[in-house]
């Protein structure tokens, strides 16, 4: 059973096409590990054991008829607990959210999920209405790095990403305001993308505006562009969502990097202290798309730290999104989110637009240097993972989550597409991410680029081994 956890979505689908597997077996397998790993990681919220093997029992029939439903058929995947998912509560990380109502709709990513057969095994912890980049709530306690429990998984998906580095299901959805799939993927080693924004359609729509991305966590690029194939369909709740999608972005991963132009910020033009065991580990990863044929410059972008325009706007949605509760029901919110909330609520409509008008000077700036380079490439993260249970790492002096993600939250203010892909551990063996960042609708050439890290085998670390 614990070979079956190793195996990713690509994996699991080519098996049931030859008849070598079926997915009651893989589901089986994803429910025990997550049933082994609950205790120590904190990675769900909700495990439907009954459901999810259901589903694969139809699965399995329609594979052995030759009717497989869609690209996904019978994958196990879990759903991060702030997406709307059909018959199951979807609590938000928050005590102020009753569970007692109908649950009767699917996000579109979800239903995406569904129409292609996937098998859903669960929902997974994120911190109240994904606020922060660690995932610790009052609803559903902290969620533990399967690394080194002692630390934090990142956030704000920090439930997927370890539930992906452990097995209890290859992918996962996720969602990124200010580099949620790609925090916790860089803490947890596994692989996650921020797509364009309005690739992957989102509703309800967040309170955080189309800062909101809803992307892929999984063990590899493949894997990703397999689920961008299905969760890039267009959903007309969407009022803000792109286009069709022209090409499949499994189809063109193989494409390599050869003749791409590349951009290397180590440091975002000494912006940012960056520890040298990722520093180091980031450099061998850039070298190697160096050796497969990309033309690698070491610069900056040309932009400094838009931190204030971001609180401002994620301040403002943290507000709105709280609005509604009346006294005795704010008291049950994250401390934290009730401080950042009363911030947000002293915004004017001139602070917003300000911010907006920040926001929209980067993207220019960032449309220009994407005229001379395909691809930026940073760290993830300046550090490995802390203790867990903090918002920020104990004596760093910084007072709220941004302070330690610098080079995240800049491309959901311009809705780049961004991903993390693991290059490396630090001595105390924790994972270690590099960043590439494409222009507007690049999604396909990060995926290469991510892809030939894979194939060169530049990316991907040991699994975790918990006790």
């Amino acid at each position: 059973m614990t070979e079956l956890t190793d195996l990713t979505a690509v994996q699991l689908v080519e098996a049931y096409r030859k008849g070598d597997l079926s997915p009651v077996d893989a589901t089986r397998a994803a429910l025990r590990r997550a049933e082994e790993v609950q205790p120590a990681v904190n990675a769900f919220v909700r495990v439907d054991g009954e459901q999810a093997l259901a589903q694969a029992e139809e699965s399995a029939g329609r594979w052995r008829r030759g009717e497989p439903r869609g690209l996904l058929d019978g994958v196990p995947v879990s759903i991060k607990d702030i997406l709307l998912q059909r018959g199951a509560p979807t609590l938000r990380g928050s005590k102020t959210v009753r569970a007692e109502r109908a649950w009767d709709e699917d996000a579109p990513s979800v239903a995406r999920l569904r129409e292609h057969g996937a098998v859903f095994i669960g929902k997974t912890t994120t911190p109240e209405f994904g606020w922060k980049g660690v995932t610790d709530s009052p609803q559903s306690g902290i969620t533990r790095n399967p690394y080194d429990t002692s630390r934090t998984a990142g956030g704000s998906s920090g439930g997927s990403a370890a539930a992906v580095a452990l097995g209890a299901a290859p992918v996962s959805l996720g969602t990124d305001g200010g580099g949620s799939v790609r925090i916790p993927g860089a803490f947890c080693g596994i692989f996650a993308l921020k797509p364009t924004y309005g690739r992957v359609p989102l509703y309800p729509a967040s309170a955080f505006g189309t800062l909101a991305h809803v992307g892929p966590m999984t063990r590899d690029a493949a894997d990703a562009a397999l689920l961008m194939d299905v969760i890039s369909g267009p959903d007309p709740r969407d009022w803000s969502q792109l286009g069709p999608v022209a090409d499949s972005f499994s189809a063109g991963i193989e494409g390599g990097v050869r003749g791409l132009r590349i951009a290397y910020s180590p440091s975002l033009g000494g912006q940012v202290a960056v520890r040298p065991a990722v520093a180091a580990a980031v450099r061998r990863a850039v070298e190697s798309l160096a050796a497969q044929g990309a033309y690698v410059e070491e610069t900056d972008p040309d932009f400094t730290d838009p931190v204030e325009a971001f609180h401002t706007l994620w301040f403002s949605g943290a507000a709105r999104v709280t609005q509604h509760l009346p006294p005795d029901r704010r008291e049950l919110l994250d401390p934290g989110l009730r401080e950042i909330c009363a911030q947000g609520a002293r915004y004017s409509a001139l602070d917003y637009l300000a911010a907006v008008d920040v926001r929209m000077e980067l993207g220019r700036r960032m449309g220009r240097f994407h005229q001379t380079y395909d691809l930026l490439v940073t760290p993830t993260l300046p550090i490995t993972a802390f203790e867990a249970g903090a918002e920020v790492p104990k004596g760093s002096g910084h007072r709220r989550w941004t302070g330690w993600t610098p080079f995240t939250y800049p491309f959901n203010l311009t809705q780049q597409p961004a991903a993390t892909v693991p290059c490396g551990v630090d001595r105390e063996g924790l994972p270690v991410g590099v960043q590439i960042v494409g222009a507007r609708h690049a999604d396909a050439v990060v995926l290469r680029a991510a892809h030939t890290l894979y194939e060169a085998g530049s990316a991907g670390i040991a699994p975790p081994a918990l006790d």
